[in-house]
């Protein structure tokens, strides 16, 4: 029988792992999981991974194959297969019964899908759960909601009142990515404490402070002159410098990250990124190299002591030729 979300919760604590785990349903929580389920294997001593990405021309053998290889270091070993349609066909159903049917010891297979309907069970789905774990992670039904946002904004250190929590459900309507950025954001805006309903209104309901996020995002698809309207926009409106620095340094900080890995891929699924944000910085990087992206994170990080008044300039005209260079590095000599 399938786990639910709380069964899993308290499975994590257990002191081994099981021979194999299916986690499937909505991607963000799905991919969450693995990445709890990886961190506890760690603990437990796995110290070897190898990653199985199903596409169109996966050979299954893999599977047995890495299954039945020894260990370089004699340790216990983590095969994360990622499945995401669900659906391994005729041969990807016959490889994942014969390993539940004879899993090797010391190797734990885990397997995400992120499409996911009772369609996709079957009898490899049986046999899987039989041998091992699966759980099936939906989005919160509409009276769910509210708790699944309160316990998101504890995980990240935010507390908020239950008409703060209603408001904020409200404001998603059901879209769970959407929740998840927003409640990002809010760590951004508000930093760790109690948000009550005032506070969530002003911090969720205002469209300048969306603008902030939307200036970002242009600005790192290279879109220079919508960016700065975006900017000129929030400066015209009042908003505060500091809070946009905040996260523009966020940003700044991930792209950094991103240039600095010897694996795009990996490192933008280690960050959680959705394909679409891996895009638009994919994109980003291509248009400069590694040391204009440092330059514009040092940058911005004199821009936010300006803004707090802790270092001299006009930090509006810095944050204008800062969000030029970040859309168009050719432009970089604005960063002189």
């Amino acid at each position: 029988m399938p786990l639910n979300a709380a069964q899993w919760q308290k499975s994590l604590t257990a002191d081994h792992l099981q021979p194999v785990y299916l986690l499937a349903g909505e991607e963000l929580l799905v991919l969450e999981a693995a990445d709890a389920l990886r961190a506890q294997a760690r603990k437990l001593g796995y110290a070897e991974r190898e990653v199985l990405d199903v596409g169109n021309h996966f050979d299954w053998d893999d599977l047995a194959r890495s299954a039945a290889g020894m260990s370089l270091f004699a340790t216990r070993r983590l095969l994360d297969l990622r499945l995401p349609t669900g659906r391994p066909g005729t041969e990807g159903a016959k490889a994942i019964n014969e390993f539940c049917a004879n899993p090797p010891p010391d190797v734990t297979l885990l397997i995400t899908a992120t499409e996911w309907s009772n369609k996709h069970e079957g009898a490899w789905t049986r046999n899987l759960d039989a041998a091992g774990t699966m759980v099936v992670f939906n989005a919160p039904r509409p009276n769910e909601w509210a708790a699944w946002i309160g316990a998101r904004l504890a995980s990240r250190g935010l507390s908020a009142t239950p008409d703060a929590a209603a408001l904020l459900a409200e404001r998603v309507e059901g879209n769970l990515l959407a929740a998840a950025q927003e409640i990002d954001k809010l760590v951004v805006l508000h930093g760790q404490g109690k948000i009550d309903a005032a506070e969530m209104e002003s911090l969720v309901a205002d469209s300048a402070r969306y603008d902030a996020f939307k200036l970002t995002d242009a600005a790192f698809a290279g879109e220079g002159g919508r960016a700065l309207r975006i900017l000129h926009g929030l400066h015209a409106e009042g908003d505060e410098l500091i809070a946009l620095m905040g996260w523009l340094v966020n940003q700044l900080q991930l792209a950094l990250r991103l240039a600095n890995a010897r694996d795009f891929a990996a490192q933008a699924r280690a960050e959680r990124l959705w394909p679409a944000r891996e895009q638009l910085f994919r994109k980003a990087l291509r248009r400069a190299p590694r040391d204009h992206w440092l330059q514009c994170l040092a940058r911005a990080a004199r821009i936010d002591r300006m803004a707090k008044g802790r270092e001299q300039g006009d930090p509006w005209l810095e944050a204008e030729r800062l969000i030029a260079a970040i859309a168009e590095p050719r432009a970089a000599q604005a960063l002189a």
